[in-house]
């Protein structure tokens, strides 16, 4: 192969006068190359196709070809094993490789974009983040942002987290719902665990029974999201949220990360006006409100039971914070029983201690008149606030399945008239 800079000077020395040999024996070229070159010119030259060389699917290779402009659909692993019968000695790879090749191109359907019904659908999803705390310097945090997009006005409710568990999830939800005035009359979630449990052969999905309650609690429908199928409305935002609010920030804790958040969002997300509905979001969720689903009077109280053991110094661990007990607590192992904003703890089936539960890890709250003996001048634990109020009927006594067939034997006896 010549360069560029050996044809001008061959082209040069010819100029000169130089005959061939004389170019030849100065450059080392052979004689019929020179003579090439100095015909074409500065002219590229021109190289024709190579034939193609033999593969180990060349030998089978009218075969396929036939059976795909026939059948375009079967799959490698059936073509492999038939041209295996005939000879075939390469590999699965190799196959794939030329299957790509010769296969029809199936067009992939452009995504239609739709507008949906006000108070009809929303959409959660979590999203991943990495950030430092100035509080816990030297260790970088894992936050999870929740985040319900209303379809219609594009309104976005979102808090960050610490974690992804059912509570969390529920509590969430109960927020988002709080702060809307309402709820949507369906959510479409992603397959998230908290949520969606699996698909089962005929029957469709199963969704966690937690969220079950939930939803017929607050009047709405969930709807687990097709697989690998994008859902825009929310997933666009989180890249949103991650250029325009996150990066560059500093934040010494996740209260001071939702803190700031909320501050974004009624200031800068929210009230923006949105390219795609070329509205202004806020204004656009005013008039969606009234065809939200109405706040149930009665709050949500499913509970999610729990064994723990209580540690030396009277604690109960719960979702990695720990929660007081009232000195005196008899036994070791109690019942924790995880409502959706309250964590109540029992004892032989008895209420002992109420708290409301606690945003992030490796917090403590002591209840008011848990400890008698007066805290150490330097403790650094404050002390937690009253125990809420519990609504009557919310603690949910355990009791053995024969006091419940004795009562219905009462009831069958007296006439159904206790």
């Amino acid at each position: 192969m010549v360069t560029l800079g050996e044809l001008v000077m061959l082209l040069d020395l010819h100029r000169q006068g130089l005959s061939l040999s004389a170019i030849a024996r100065r450059t080392g070229m052979d004689r019929s190359t020179i003579a090439k070159y100095v015909k074409c010119g500065l002219e590229p030259p021109r190289y024709g196709p190579r034939d193609p060389r033999p593969t180990v699917i060349t030998p089978v290779e009218a075969y396929l070809r036939e059976r795909i402009a026939a059948f375009p659909d079967p799959n490698g692993s059936r073509l492999l094993r038939e041209i295996q019968e005939r000879g075939y000695t390469g590999g699965y790879t190799a196959l794939k490789d030329f299957l790509r090749t010769i296969r029809p191109a199936t067009p992939q359907p452009f995504g239609r974009r739709f507008e949906t019904p006000a108070g009809q659908p929303a959409q959660v999803d979590f999203a991943h983040f990495r950030t430092p705390f100035t509080d816990q310097p030297g260790a970088e945090r894992i936050v999870w942002l929740f985040s319900l997009v209303l379809g219609h006005s594009r309104l976005m409710w979102a808090r960050f987290v610490d974690r992804q568990d059912l509570a969390t999830v529920l509590r969430c939800h109960i927020a988002a719902f709080e702060a809307l005035g309402g709820a949507p009359a369906e959510i479409l979630y992603d397959r998230m665990k908290t949520a969606v449990l699996g698909e089962v052969d005929e029957r469709g999905i199963v969704y966690n029974a937690k969220l079950l309650d939930l939803a017929a609690h607050y009047g709405f429908v969930p709807k687990a999201c097709k697989a690998y199928r994008a859902k825009t409305k929310v997933e666009r935002p989180f890249r949103y949220v991650r250029e325009d609010f996150f990066l560059g920030r500093a934040f010494r804790s996740l209260e001071d990360l939702n803190a700031q958040f909320r501050q974004w969002l009624d200031s800068v997300a929210n009230p923006r006006r949105h390219a795609t509905t070329g509205r202004i979001v806020v204004e656009h969720f005013a008039e969606e409100k009234p065809h939200l689903r109405a706040r149930p009077a009665g709050p949500f109280n499913t509970v999610l039971t729990l064994d723990r053991r209580i540690t030396r110094d009277g604690m109960v661990s719960v979702g990695g914070n720990l929660y007081s007990v009232p000195d005196g607590t008899r036994r070791r192992v109690v019942e924790v029983q995880a409502l959706a904003g309250t964590i109540h703890i029992l004892e032989d089936g008895e209420l002992i201690a109420a708290h409301l539960v606690l945003e992030g890890r490796g917090q403590r709250r002591i209840a008011a008149g848990h400890r008698t003996a007066p805290a150490p001048v330097d403790s650094a634990t404050p002390p937690g606030p009253p125990p809420p109020p519990v609504p009557p009927g919310s603690v949910v006594t355990p009791r053995p399945l024969a006091f419940y067939e004795a009562v219905g034997r009462r009831l069958a006896a007296d006439g159904g008239v206790s």
